[in-house]
């Protein structure tokens, strides 16, 4: 079997003396997309935080790229190759398109590569409504423009593996359509995602493997075609009629 580009096993993260998380183990293989669905406040953003090394007491084990994290710091997680879209985007409003993107190269350059206009172009080529928008300020943009800024700001770091909260928040259903199609083209190029979604049935039709995620614990696991059968799954998180 393949080594998987991310393995976490029996991770718990406190708040306090609150748990969020409960022994969660996931894997990610190469190009491979893996989906976290489950109800707002199960720690779906928590478990993203955890891996990226943004949270404090955090137990159990993550290993990235076959080489096992301790004291997980979001610079060496980045400079190894993991890109994380949070669910806020956290933008630079005020600073173009195009400076936004260079940001996202900056470690990168920090670390001897000089390729970030090349891989510019090829986001442009993602994202052509971002080439159109360099010189504009990233506060004039629409809503799924700026999700767009936010995924290709994550791809001018080259990543092996792309981490997306929420991509879907606050945006209307047609463009929620646009973005889960780019995700899914991102397999083609290389990059393996995680994908956290409270939009479950647009997260499992695009994903490779889910994982259901209650009051911090694993619920369900399997392939996402399983889960998208498993009456359990269609009564909580897809409604009527399941995927039909």
């Amino acid at each position: 079997m393949e080594q998987p580009i991310l393995d976490v096993s029996d991770l718990c993260v406190s708040y306090g003396k609150v748990e969020a998380l409960h022994h969660v183990s996931i894997k990610v293989c190469p190009g491979q997309i893996v989906t976290v669905i489950g109800p707002n406040g199960a720690g779906k953003t928590t478990l993203l935080g955890a891996v990226m090394g943004l949270l404090p007491h955090t137990r159990g084990r993550v290993e990235f790229l076959g080489t096992a994290q301790r004291d997980i710091e979001v610079e060496r997680m980045v400079a190894a190759g993991a890109g994380l879209v949070p669910e806020k985007r956290e933008l630079f409003g005020e600073m173009s398109v195009e400076d936004n993107l260079l940001l996202g190269a900056f470690m990168r350059r920090r670390m001897g590569f000089r390729d970030e206009r090349e891989t510019m172009e090829q986001v442009y080529a993602t994202f052509p409504r971002l080439g159109e928008r360099r010189g504009q300020r990233a506060s004039t943009l629409s809503g799924g423009e700026r999700q767009m800024l936010a995924v290709g700001r994550a791809l001018m770091g080259k990543p092996k593996l792309l981490l997306l909260d929420e991509p879907s928040l606050g945006l209307a259903p047609l463009i929620v359509r646009e973005i889960f199609h780019i995700v899914a083209a991102l397999k083609k190029t290389g990059v393996a995602v995680l994908l956290v979604e409270q939009n479950a049935r647009a997260a499992l039709q695009i994903a490779d493997y889910g994982y259901v995620l209650e009051t911090g614990e694993i619920a369900l696991e399997g392939p996402s075609d399983d889960l998208e059968d498993d009456p359990r799954v269609i009564e909580s998180y897809l409604g009527l009629g399941g995927k039909h």
